[in-house]
């Protein structure tokens, strides 16, 4: 197998995190995103569409998408469990993970590449259609990631772990999340005491550096 990386990007992130708690390497090689060298005749042989991560399996099999990685990673190495052990804790896992995603993730993702100066003509990822920025998206997805913020610190006051009492896929994707947040001037608030006890215990697990 060989994972098509990048060291600052988010998804890969998550895929390596993912990957270091497992207790698995796979070799791993370096595409730079700002660059452009994902969309570079070389990479795109191997992805037509230009997205990191994407993992090569050793017959050829390309799967992208960082949960899609994460899920094929979790059926050849089940231990520790990521990912729930039964249809409900399944269930659960994967509807805090989307919403970790989809309200986190996401609207930092929107105001990032509708502000950093390398993606002015590519705001939108891979080889979708060339897309210029919009400045009132920034906006649109600071206020999308500072709602999620606080729902994430209502849910870590309730609960230790994102989804639930253990460790889990929903915890990386938040903890990612959170550091990506940073590139766009969000952080951590004085109020947000469960949030922060949380991140320092994810953040003294190994796959944090990873």
């Amino acid at each position: 197998m060989r994972l098509y990386d990048m060291k600052a990007a988010p998804n890969p992130r998550r895929v390596r995190f993912f990957l270091a708690e497992k207790g698995l390497e796979i070799p791993r090689e370096e595409v730079d995103i700002p660059s452009g060298a994902n969309l570079a005749p070389q990479f795109l042989a191997i992805n037509p569409r230009g997205v990191l991560p994407t993992l090569v399996l050793d017959d050829g099999t390309v799967i992208d998408e960082s949960v899609a990685i994460c899920r094929y990673v979790e059926g050849i190495r089940p231990e520790p469990n990521l990912m729930g052990c039964d249809p409900l804790e399944q269930a659960i896992i994967e509807m805090w993970q989307r919403r970790m995603e989809f309200d986190g993730m996401m609207g930092i993702a929107m105001a990032f590449r509708n502000a950093a100066p390398a993606f002015a003509r590519r705001a939108s990822p891979g080889t979708l259609p060339p897309a210029a920025q919009v400045p009132e998206l920034v906006e649109r997805g600071l206020a999308q990631a500072r709602h999620w913020l606080e729902r994430l610190e209502a849910r870590l006051a309730e609960s230790p772990y994102v989804a639930g009492p253990r460790f889990t896929i929903a915890d990386i994707t938040a903890f990612v999340s959170i550091d990506f947040a940073k590139w766009v001037g969000l952080r951590l608030g004085e109020d947000s005491r469960a949030t922060r006890a949380w991140y320092e215990g994810v953040k003294a697990r190994p796959g944090a550096s990873a």
